[in-house]
């Protein structure tokens, strides 16, 4: 067995926080991004840097790597950079090498997932200090607005695609699954 890397602390599936059934639309939607923030987590838990770095289903050039990497730069993109408007720098891309968060895995995978973990606890920060899920922030590419209910939303669709990717990535690589 593979020693799990201290920063991605085993979550069993018991041990997430449940989705509420029955509470406001804000509490929810935050939970269920929470969620499938954990669900990532889990996917990646016990596997060393080779494991996590390689690119497991043929064809394909995702690794959990590349996934790690690709939604520290879509919660930093569509949080800060498009909801809050901070002036930060893009992660893991250039117009020169836009697949940077995928195709270039020669970084260290504490340093990928401590950025994620600060991405999203900073993601945590600006959803929190919005005053509803009606405010507003809008695309730095076509100006066109959009309301934080569904950046969430949009963040949940996120997460949920590339959990199913980390699914058939973990179980090619020692047959976990499911979570």
């Amino acid at each position: 067995m593979v020693e799990i890397p201290k920063h991605f602390s085993p979550v069993a599936e018991g041990e997430r926080e449940a989705i509420p059934r029955l509470a406001g639309e804000r509490e929810t939607l935050v939970a269920l991004l929470e969620w499938h923030r954990q669900t990532f987590v889990i996917k990646c838990a016990g596997l060393g840097q080779g494991e996590l770095s390689r690119k497991a289903v043929a064809a394909s050039a995702l690794s959990l790597h590349g996934i790690l990497r690709h939604l520290s730069g879509v919660e930093r993109w569509w949080f800060r950079q498009q909801f809050a408007r901070e002036d930060v720098p893009m992660l893991y891309y250039s117009d020169e090498d836009p697949d940077q968060d995928f195709e270039s895995l020669d970084g260290d995978i504490a340093e990928a997932t401590a950025r994620w973990h600060a991405e999203c606890d900073r993601s945590r920060e600006i959803v929190a200090a919005a005053g509803s899920l009606e405010a507003r922030g809008a695309s730095q590419v076509t100006g066109e607005p959009f309301t934080l209910r569904w950046l969430l939303l949009h963040m949940i669709a996120e997460y949920a695609r590339h959990n199913g990717h980390a699914d058939l990535l973990r179980e090619s690589i020692d047959g976990c699954a499911g979570h």
